[in-house]
């Protein structure tokens, strides 16, 4: 089963605070316990104090926070790959099959082919790409069988826009 992709930004981000929720915990236990803390409030407020605006710290840590800002609204504005599919609209009612489910079907509607000894399908938003491996000595006609299968599973589960099939077959002999 295929996990989701995540998003860069959004992973680093992630990393990044728990890191600095990691030590913040840290340092409020040690101080709780009252041993010396690996972070000492103290020390980073005179630190920060004791720094213009003008050095290179800064300077780094807002180009750095500017970077961080603008890939995390490219992260939000750009869109993904949709989680679900919209099928096409019946009585009014919209309704929409999760990607992998429909991308799991497909490829088992290829797979029921006869001769085809393993099936990759890759779902876009206007095509689906289906690259088969056959262990027949002739091919002749498996792309339009397997083309013809995952067409017809595409009509049964109905999408609000039917993508083009591709088919790509290795194997046998041509």
């Amino acid at each position: 089963m295929r996990r989701p992709r995540r998003s860069v930004p959004a992973a680093l981000t992630a990393l990044v605070v728990l890191a600095v929720c990691t030590l913040v915990t840290t340092a409020l236990v040690q101080r709780l316990l009252g041993q010396r803390p690996v972070l000492s409030y103290d020390a980073v407020a005179a630190r920060v104090h004791a720094t213009s605006w003008n050095e290179l710290p800064v300077l780094v840590g807002g180009g750095a926070a500017v970077l961080a800002g603008c890939a995390l609204l490219a992260a939000a504005l750009l869109r993904g790959r949709p989680v679900v599919v919209a099928l096409a609209s019946a009585a009014g009612i919209d309704a929409g099959t999760p990607r992998h489910g429909l991308e799991r079907s497909l490829r088992a509607a290829a797979e029921s082919v006869d001769g085809v000894a393993a099936a990759g399908l890759r779902l876009g938003r206007r095509k689906v790409r289906v690259k088969v491996r056959t262990n027949r000595t002739n091919r002749e006609g498996l792309a339009e069988a397997v083309r013809t299968a995952v067409q017809g599973r595409l009509e049964r589960v109905g999408p609000a826009k039917v993508p083009e099939v591709r088919v790509r077959v290795r194997g046998g002999r041509r």
